[in-house]
């Protein structure tokens, strides 16, 4: 499955660790050419150096910030000359329950979950509607089609993330500009260790007990992006097989 991937220039949110980290690997071992976004550079270092990767594909991001997502971009264009596939990964899940107040837990995963998706369509779509084409991938969640008690917030930001994929899916057919959503269940990854509530946290272990490896949401993207240019896959829901919620 390495048609239409080889050769590839291919941003990664998130590329620091879980999926961002197994699609990094999987999309290298392809023959794609990468560019590693996140906030930890000495993780992305390693893993520039494990992938055999020089240093200058490396640009520390934080999603949160409009400039440096606009810079991840230009230096993309700087370093290959274009721009063909955006991976907006980065993402954080604090769940809580609402009453408990964890206000500034909200804000972030707004900021990281909805405005950093936001910052990374708006960086990459100039560069995109002048090549006449591109593949934008949005990472939500099972949480962007189910709601459950104590992830209130968090699923509101990846039906957030669903709703803006579409209407972007709409606005650029013009273009040539193709568009994925993936969706995925427990999913083995270092997001629940953003979890501070306790009993919430205590929870989300029982379910991740299950968790599938992060390998799985690599395979989904390669899926993605490896169709011929005619084909647009649009949205991927996937779980572990043993998953009820």
């Amino acid at each position: 499955m390495t048609e239409n991937i080889k050769d590839k220039v291919v941003i990664i949110t998130g590329a620091s660790s879980g999926l961002g980290e197994a699609t990094a690997r999987m999309l290298a071992k392809k023959g794609a050419k990468l560019m590693l976004a996140a906030r930890r550079t000495d993780r992305l270092q390693a893993l520039a150096k494990e992938l055999e990767l020089n240093e200058s594909v490396i640009v520390p991001t934080d999603v949160t910030d409009r400039k440096q997502v606009e810079n991840l971009v230009a230096q993309t264009v700087k370093e290959y000359g274009r721009v063909d596939v955006l991976i907006n990964n980065a993402g954080l899940m604090p769940s809580s329950m609402l009453e408990n107040l964890h206000i500034d837990e909200w804000d972030r995963m707004i900021d990281v979950n909805i405005k950093g998706v936001l910052y990374g369509i708006a960086a990459v779509l100039p560069v995109m509607k002048a090549q006449k084409s591109g593949h934008i991938i949005n990472v939500s969640s099972v949480a962007g089609h189910k709601v459950g008690p104590g992830g209130t917030v968090y699923a509101a930001t990846k039906h957030a993330v669903r709703a803006l994929s579409e209407g972007l899916r709409q606005e650029i057919k013009p273009y040539n500009i193709r568009t994925t959503i993936i969706s995925p269940g427990a999913v083995a990854t270092e997001l629940i260790n953003t979890i501070t509530d306790t009993t919430i946290a205590a929870n989300m272990r029982k379910t991740y007990e299950q968790a599938i490896p992060a390998e799985s949401f690599a395979r989904v993207v390669a899926f993605a992006i490896s169709q011929p240019d005619e084909v647009d896959i649009n949205e991927v829901l996937f779980r572990p097989t043993s998953q009820a919620y």
